[in-house]
């Protein structure tokens, strides 16, 4: 693993990259919910499990994270860092699945299309509000992108539907912060990565 800070129009974002033992058959990068970091229990499940599946897993800090803030940054700041860090650590030769939890889930699929994204895995995608369903946020999903969300039965934030490219995995018992059975979250997503050749 190595750890490194990229500049990004919105200040210094933080990564770190794990590469496998083997050959790398993709580049997974996560992000990070609002208020959290990228050592929330789903996301070093998933980091540690892809690594170990042949996946090149980088890891992202937001720029306000990194300042040390909790508030998260407007929906376009987070977008542009991301963008901006993806820009330059994506190994053409490989690839490229965009993903994060909750916000960074949303990061994901926001900008997946333009970063040119073969899939999308979002951990914990929140809906809606919690108690706002008429708020839903099912238009942020892509439309032509192989997506895997992976949510909660109990989760607040609601349960997107699946359809077109959209498989949604749904964990019995488990709430926002998926740490109910993390190795079955964990498996859920190598399960499919390798139906996509994207993982061994």
């Amino acid at each position: 693993m190595h750890s490194f800070s990229i500049d990004t129009p919105r200040g210094p974002a933080g990564i770190r990259i794990t590469d496998p033992a083997g050959p790398s058959l993709c580049q997974l990068v996560l992000g990070h919910g609002a208020g959290g970091d990228v050592d929330a229990p789903d996301l070093t499940a998933v980091h540690d499990a892809a690594v170990a599946a042949g996946a090149r897993v980088a890891l992202v800090t937001q720029p306000y994270r990194v300042a040390g803030r909790r508030a998260p940054a407007p929906a376009g700041h987070l977008d542009e860092a991301w963008t901006a860090v993806v820009a330059e650590i994506a190994d053409g030769g490989l690839p490229l699945i965009l993903g994060g939890r909750s916000s960074g889930a949303r990061v994901a699929c926001r900008t997946a299309e333009q970063l040119g994204a073969v899939g999308v895995l979002a951990l914990a995608f929140p809906l809606h509000p919690p108690g706002r369903p008429e708020r839903s946020r099912a238009d942020e999903l892509p439309v032509r992108i192989p997506t895997l969300v992976v949510n909660g039965d109990r989760d607040p934030f609601g349960v997107p539907e699946p359809g077109g490219v959209v498989e949604v995995a749904v964990r019995p018992g488990a709430v926002h912060d998926l740490r109910r059975d993390l190795p079955g979250t964990a498996a859920i997503v190598v399960a499919w990565l390798r139906a996509h050749s994207w993982a061994r």
